[in-house]
């Protein structure tokens, strides 16, 4: 009978790293870097400059670490906030621009937050509310916006993951984020 590994602990290791246990943040570097890097290279667009994203990233996620209350969301999704905030702001800086979705997206996680480390309270409500909107969609919009936000694939992976039209899943991204706007409100 195959053993499954137990489900990896992002809220725990999040709790070690700020007690500074340098292998927890190893630990969600292996965990996650490789969806993390997918997300920062949509944004930004560039390899060199999204594995540069990522980096900084985990700098902030190593000196932020204190401040994740699980209370507020999942450890998980805290460290791809960290991470899209990061690419956004880099793509702020070097004047690019973003696809209107993008900027959706942006608006959800971000439009009543303060940009510095002592919001990080307001950035786990904003973070929660946004878990239990998704929660609200039908599963196929939902898998689409988790599809190309999280795992930062294009709307014809989308179409061929979820073996659907490519006309049919930009309709769901597209209804998707129109229910998650008004719902986050």
């Amino acid at each position: 009978m195959p053993s499954h590994a137990a489900p990896y602990d992002y809220d725990a290791a999040l709790r070690a790293c700020a007690r500074g246990e340098q292998q927890a943040l190893h630990g969600l570097y292996q965990q996650e870097s490789r969806y993390l890097l997918g997300v920062a290279l949509r944004i930004v667009r560039q390899r060199a400059l999204a594995e540069d994203v990522l980096h900084d990233a985990f700098l902030s996620i190593w000196r932020r670490a204190g401040s994740f209350d699980a209370t507020r969301g999942s450890g998980k999704g805290w460290i791809y906030v960290v991470v899209r905030h990061q690419a956004l702001n880099v793509a702020r800086a070097r004047a690019h621009e973003l696809s209107a979705d993008e900027d959706t997206v942006e608006t959800l996680l971000h439009e009543r937050q303060a940009h510095d480390v002592g919001d990080a309270y307001a950035e786990q409500a904003d973070m929660g509310k946004l878990h239990d909107c998704l929660g609200h969609l039908d599963e196929p919009k939902r898998n689409s916006i988790l599809y190309a936000y999280v795992d930062g694939c294009s709307h014809s992976e989308i179409a061929q993951r979820l073996q659907a039209p490519l006309g049919t899943v930009k309709a769901w991204v597209k209804r998707g984020l129109a229910a998650l706007r008004e719902c986050m409100g």
